[in-house]
């Protein structure tokens, strides 16, 4: 079926046109929209990078949501009446780079961004093992949090699963803000919050490959994790990192 996605605001200028047609099969969904729209000339940049919503009939629609012929579907950038900071999470098998993340992060409004790794150490290898959708989408909401609290323009994070040898990142963390106190406390927030709330695993493995999993705290319960979101709000510390705003600090 044929479809139309209207565009506005800077995705109708970068199009150079008001709307976009997309061929997608009988049941399709939004996301499966999103993949034909990121080959969109003019859009794929976009589409990759900015937070972008889909509208069906008028109504904001989540990925899994069904397309059918006749709907109205609507493109929409972040709406310019206060939109809330960038975020980017990612849960990966793949190598963490802390200067990619740091540039993604990057705002003309930025006057401090903080990056903190978390490395192994002292072992031959950390075996990471994830709940990944659930992770993901905690990570998520600690950085949104972290965006309201303390005033951030972007924040991001990336974890690894699998096998990180001695010396590679495991997380890796960074934030933009207007001043650096909030860049230090949005990012110690942040990491503090991913070691305590998402579910993920670590396993210490020496040269062989043996090793045991790291005993860890018990996962907190709905109040407990608002309670300790209320203490950070209440006097969150600042990170490790030192003034250059870029720090490491031992996995384990």
């Amino acid at each position: 079926m044929t479809v139309s996605v209207r565009l506005f605001a800077v995705l109708r200028e970068r199009a150079g046109r008001d709307s976009v047609e997309i061929e997608l099969p009988e049941g399709a969904t939004v996301g499966d929209a999103f993949e034909r729209l990121a080959a969109a000339p003019g859009l794929g940049e976009l589409v990759g990078r900015m937070p972008l919503r889909m509208a069906v009939n008028r109504e904001y629609a989540g990925d899994g949501t069904a397309i059918a012929p006749g709907d109205e579907l609507a493109l929409i950038p972040p709406i310019s009446g206060g939109a809330p900071g960038r975020t980017r999470v990612s849960v990966t098998e793949e190598p963490l780079n802390a200067g990619e993340l740091s540039r993604w992060v990057g705002d003309p409004g930025a006057g401090a961004i903080v990056t903190f790794q978390g490395v192994t150490r002292e072992v031959a290898s950390l075996d990471y093992e994830a709940y990944r959708e659930m992770a993901e989408e905690r990570i998520a909401a600690i950085l949104a949090d972290c965006v309201e609290r303390h005033g951030l323009l972007a924040a991001a994070a990336e974890h690894r699963v699998g096998r990180v040898a001695l010396g590679e990142p495991g997380v890796v963390v960074a934030v933009a803000a207007g001043h650096r106190e909030e860049a230090f406390a949005g990012a110690r927030e942040a990491i503090d919050r991913i070691k305590a709330e998402a579910p993920i695993w670590k396993r210490e493995l020496d040269a062989e490959g043996a090793g045991n999993w790291v005993e860890g705290e018990a996962a907190p319960r709905p109040s407990e994790a608002e309670g300790a979101q209320a203490a950070d709000a209440a006097g969150s510390e600042t990170p490790a990192p030192a003034a250059g705003a870029a720090g490491s600090e031992a996995t384990r």
